[in-house]
């Protein structure tokens, strides 16, 4: 393999086999500002960047920092992951004002999706932003999936699919690529790929009927790309997990199915492909499998990792390991995005703001359920016990969620605790001392000790009431019980007007 070199000035940097190198990247930064390593390789070849929570404090600042790229670069594909709902970089400090995927599939309506996407599309144009890697098309069927969740539409593959179209066609509507993900479906996994490889392990009918239905749909509906997945499933190919797989990217997504966009990796630094090959080496094997552009920057996001994976792709090709011809076709795929970017950002989203849609999205989400032992709505202030999972790491821990926040606004006062283990309801029960207690949990059927808070809760306090935020599988309990189908802030917002009767 070459040596990694840090200037910008050789031969090799200028040729187009190294430009190539540069273009099927999708790398992230730090600051919020573009450092000038990254403006150097924009220079050299490099035209995708991807934007993180990191990257983001306020829209004008992305403007100006994407403003900034364009400076270098006037077709720079500008990507972020904005799924909405618990996944947002946009609002990572603040909450969603748009509820996610499994939200809208709750509602079933199609021209709220389509809505939603269209102005979160709108937003992220605004921002500067023209390439958005959502929606998640995974159809959640294992309802302990750890990793996708209410980033799902749901169980369903037909609603999956309709609500996948929908959101892609509000989303590239505003001029802004959408990216179907996780190709060939990531909703029957037990393990989050950026741990370990999760595998799924059903028959080529059972992914035909199941996991294939959104993409195809998604597909039907024009999305400029798809993100493929860490993901094994020997029925499509015994040996390399989906990113790797030209059987699955290749044969059944270009082939099969007839996808010509772009296809994307997932993060190439999760553990799935770094623990097991290397993101050098899993660069390479993605590319030569059917990859046209690499994500990273989720973890790594300096310059080191961006010249780690170009020399990589270029000695792969001087050793023939990687034909040139494949490397360039990535390339012209990457570029192809960039015209349809630049041709939307110059036309403009048509129709006008609709800022309120995503607060009448997640009431719509909800459903309540009372019982004789509910006392009304809370007149007076409340003590809020948020009963805390482990944040997966697409979602991140650093993006408030719950509904403490609106009910401290619209009853001062409250108070709040954040629980978990064994003794989480005993403790909470302590703390809340004769208040009402609301008890906040997130996927309640996943973990055990969160039920027993629950349960312990409601032993000692029937008139308690009980906020599911996650995917709703456990049966309702509690005096009033809200299942929101999601995390963002509007859900919270709309939680608390049904708390204090608004």
């Amino acid at each position: 393999m070459n040596s990694i070199s840090g200037s910008g000035t050789s031969s090799g940097t200028r040729d187009s086999l190294t430009r190539d190198a540069l273009t099927v990247l999708q790398p992230g930064f730090g600051g919020t500002t573009a450092p000038d390593w990254l403006l150097r390789r924009i220079g050299e070849g490099l035209a995708s960047v991807g934007l993180f929570g990191r990257n983001i404090r306020t829209p004008e600042q992305v403007a100006a920092l994407t403003a900034q790229l364009r400076a270098e670069r006037e077709d720079i594909v500008v990507a972020i992951d904005e799924e909405s709902g618990d996944v947002t970089r946009l609002e990572v400090r603040t909450g969603s004002s748009f509820p996610g995927n499994h939200a809208l599939g709750a509602v079933d309506d199609v021209d709220l999706t389509r809505d939603v996407a269209a102005e979160l599309g709108r937003r992220l144009a605004q921002s500067g932003v023209t390439f958005n890697w959502a929606p998640s098309a995974d159809v959640n069927s294992d309802p302990g999936n750890p990793v996708i969740g209410v980033r799902s539409f749901g169980a369903d593959p037909d609603l999956v699919a309709r609500h996948t179209a929908a959101y892609i066609e509000g989303m590239q509507s505003a001029g802004v690529a959408a990216c179907a993900k996780h190709f060939p479906g990531h909703g029957d996994t037990a393990v989050d790929s950026h741990h370990a490889v999760p595998g799924i392990d059903v028959d080529g009918d059972v992914l035909n009927a199941r996991e294939l239905v959104p993409f195809r749909a998604a597909i039907a509906a024009g999305t400029r790309a798809v993100m493929s997945a860490h993901i094994s499933v020997p029925a499509l190919d015994p040996d390399h997990p989906g990113t790797l797989s030209r059987r699955i990217l290749t044969d059944l997504l270009r082939g099969e199915l007839g996808f010509d966009g772009l296809i994307v990796t997932d993060g190439i630094e999760m553990r799935a492909i770094s623990g097991t090959y290397g993101i050098e080496r899993g660069t390479v094997l993605a590319v030569a499998a059917g990859c046209d552009a690499i994500c990273v920057g989720g973890g790594l996001h300096d310059e080191l990792t961006v010249l780690r994976l170009r020399d990589a792709l270029v000695a792969a090709v001087r050793a023939g390991e990687l034909p040139e011809e494949r490397l360039a076709d990535a390339a012209a795929r990457v570029r192809a995005l960039a015209d349809w970017t630049s041709a939307a950002r110059a036309a403009g989203a048509p129709g006008a703001a609709d800022p309120d849609v995503g607060l009448r999205a997640a009431r719509r989400a909800l459903t309540v359920t009372h019982t004789e032992t509910y006392a009304g709505p809370l007149t007076g202030a409340p003590y809020v016990a948020a009963f805390t999972p482990l944040a997966n790491i697409a979602v991140g821990d650093e993006t408030p969620w719950g509904v403490a926040a609106e009910l401290t606004r619209r009853l001062p006062g409250t108070e709040t605790g954040s629980f978990s283990g064994d003794r989480g309801g005993a403790e909470a029960l302590a703390a809340a001392g004769d208040r009402r207690v609301v008890a906040v949990v997130r996927d309640a059927h996943r973990h055990p000790w969160m039920a027993a808070a629950v349960d312990h809760l409601l032993a000692a306090r029937p008139d308690t009431v009980v906020v599911e935020m996650g995917v709703p599988q456990s049966k309702p309990s509690g005096a009033l019980h809200i299942a929101t189908h999601g995390a963002a802030r509007v859900c919270g917002q709309a939680a608390a007007e049904v708390l204090t009767g608004a």
